[in-house]
């Protein structure tokens, strides 16, 4: 998955200002991002304090710790049951 330039801070910051009353074209030329972005971000972030956000990036590197050590156990299980199968 390809990282943005900006960091969640930035992009809430981006966000608020927005909010206040600020063109979404206006922002996407400042800050050179395209308007796709920009709504991709809302859809993401819309709403979001800092705290919030940083919450959900540990959760997202939770769970996809989580999701790695599942496929590996996964795989390790298929692995014993064709060794088993190949005994008998």
């Amino acid at each position: 998955m390809k990282r943005t330039r900006c960091k969640d801070e930035q992009i809430i910051g981006i966000l608020a200002a927005h909010e206040a009353g600020a063109k979404y074209a206006d922002l996407c030329r400042k800050h050179g991002m395209s308007e796709g972005t920009f709504y991709n971000w809302k859809a993401k972030f819309g709403g979001m304090t800092v705290s919030e956000a940083k919450r959900l990036k540990t959760l997202e590197d939770e769970n996809a710790k989580l999701k790695k050590l599942l496929a590996e156990q996964m795989l390790d299980l298929a692995a014993v049951k064709e060794l088993v199968s190949k005994r008998w």
